[in-house]
């Protein structure tokens, strides 16, 4: 296996780039039928001296062709390629996608990219792939330019976890609506969001409990309400259990969205300066209490409740 490389654009991508195994698409959150398709793209290369690798796009296509329908992404490019490379892929492009790009014919796009520049001998995709302009390419169209340019096409079919298609906005809309057990599920890992630690109000480590506060990019944040989590320190990999409440903060006159973190281990030192938060379980919705002493009554309630579920689950 070959050390891991990424590459962000084609002018980068060098005659040793094939022969591959390819497979080409979005990947957003990288999840369990995104890891399917990897893996079996690994397993072919393997077999036939080739690389594995996948060519992806960004930004994503819809935000150019059609802005207002563009999704909110749950990975950014770069995590992405370091989730690919966990699952043994060995290199990926991820195109610049732009106006000019989008025009490419299917055609074209096979025969400049996929066989002249990247050199695939197989390509691997889902079965409701479209590719070229105006998406007119689809999964019988690659078929023929397979045998016109002389690769193997394979389609797979899509996966179903807990009687759902896996898919990228299946995620989305469970995140959106607070099951974020059932993403972890699609994603088959916890999702998870990383950012700056910020200063807080001062009000919960002075009233209710101290907090570590989270300033992220992330384009999809979960559902307001509380969560069993887990922390991690970005800088020095230091891990703790946690219970973390995503909202507005009524008790306290509401105002913009926080992401505010307790930590249910010893903190030992200094606090985090970067910090990763995966949401592991949805405890209850956020709501409005009558006092600070009341809302305090009820994070030491939750706390409770998150250490019965590690427990639990390390049982």
């Amino acid at each position: 296996m070959g050390p891991f490389r990424v590459f962000r654009s084609l002018s980068e991508v060098g005659d040793d780039f094939g022969p591959c195994a390819l497979t080409i698409g979005n990947f957003d959150g990288l999840h369990a039928g995104h890891r399917d398709i990897l893996e079996k793209v690994v397993r072919l290369a393997h077999a036939k001296g080739w690389k594995p690798s996948v060519l992806t796009f960004d930004p994503h296509p819809t935000k150019v062709v059609a802005p207002q329908r563009a999704p909110k992404l749950l990975t950014t490019p770069d995590e992405r390629a370091a989730l690919m490379a966990a699952e043994g892929i060995e290199q990926v492009l991820i195109l610049p996608f732009d106006v000019a790009f989008s025009k490419t014919s299917a055609e074209e796009f096979v025969e400049r990219i996929v066989v002249g520049k990247l050199h695939a001998k197989a390509v691997m995709v889902g079965d409701n792939f479209h590719f070229g302009k105006g998406q007119g390419g689809n999964t019988d169209g690659l078929r023929r330019l397979g045998e016109k340019f002389g690769f193997e096409t394979l389609i797979l079919a899509g996966v179903h976890k807990r009687g759902r298609m896996v898919s990228s906005s299946e995620v989305r809309a469970l995140l959106e609506r607070g099951d974020v057990s059932m993403a972890c599920r699609l994603l088959e890992r916890p999702y998870a969001l990383v950012g700056e630690v910020v200063p807080g109000r001062g009000v919960g480590s002075k009233q209710t409990v101290p907090t570590l506060n989270l300033d992220t990019k992330a384009e999809v944040i979960p559902a307001n309400g509380v969560y069993i989590t887990e922390t991690t320190d970005l800088d020095n990999g230091r891990h703790w259990r946690s219970i973390t409440n995503v909202g507005n903060r009524p008790t306290f006159d509401g105002g913009l969205l926080s992401i505010e973190t307790f930590l249910l281990d010893p903190l030992d030192g200094e606090a985090p300066r970067r910090m990763r938060v995966a949401f592991r379980r949805r405890v209850r919705e956020e709501r409005k209490f009558e006092s600070p002493e009341a809302l305090k009554s009820q994070i030491l309630h939750d706390v409770a409740q998150a250490r019965t579920w590690f427990r639990r689950m390390e049982a």
